[in-house]
């Protein structure tokens, strides 16, 4: 489920939705493609209900509104967060989020240097949910590309986008970092599946080794 909002560039798909498909094409799979609002039409054309059903996290809670009970719920950035990085970390350190209070500071870190758009996710959407959530006065700073505060010990919760620009091993030094700094760190998927209350509902790979499955 890809909307194609102001934030969709022109003419092409994302990186991680690309990245996605193909890995899901050469493991032989069936993948069929809506925006959010043929999400309905697409799922009346299955003869079953998908297995999997991968989304913009933007939209996790109107698409699980929408899934067939069988059908199994994740996002992009959740995918690749699994699949770069650390996703036990991610989903524990998630519960940093119901902590943060006005004095709390928090780090959104996006890995790719794009123009931000409006209603940009990190920039915008983000945090508007967490100032909402822990109030208006909660500090947060962003950085993006390769940088990465040194005082990450001054953060009570790291934000990191998918990082489809980096590798596993990039994303993994990261965390190590924030893990050396007692940091909870957590990513743009886990994020928004937390504070839309379907964390526990949605596939993660938790728990288990991710990659390669």
């Amino acid at each position: 489920v890809m909307p194609q909002d102001i934030q969709a560039p022109d003419g092409r798909l994302i990186l991680p939705q690309v990245q996605t498909i193909r890995e899901l094409l050469d493991r032989k799979c069936v993948v069929t493609c809506c925006t959010t609002d043929e999400l309905d039409d697409a799922l009346s054309q299955c003869k079953e209900p998908p297995k999997l059903i991968i989304t913009d996290s933007q939209v996790f809670d109107r698409v699980y509104e929408k899934k067939p009970e069988k059908s199994l719920l994740t996002s992009f950035s959740i995918l690749f967060a699994a699949y770069k990085g650390d996703i036990d970390y991610y989903v524990e350190s998630a519960k940093a989020i119901d902590r943060l209070t006005e004095n709390s500071r928090v780090l959104i870190a996006e890995c790719c240097t794009h123009a931000p758009l409006e209603e940009d996710i990190g920039r915008v959407k983000i945090p508007r949910f967490l100032r909402k959530k822990a109030g208006e006065g909660l500090t947060i700073d962003m950085t993006a590309g390769a940088d990465f505060p040194e005082n990450l010990e001054d953060y009570d919760l790291v934000i990191q986008c998918g990082a489809c620009m980096f590798n596993r091993k990039f994303v993994l030094a990261r965390t190590a970092r924030a893990k050396a700094a007692g940091v909870p760190m957590t990513n743009y998927g886990v994020t928004i599946a937390h504070l839309k209350g379907i964390l526990d509902k949605v596939e993660t790979g938790a728990g288990k080794e991710a990659r390669g499955q």
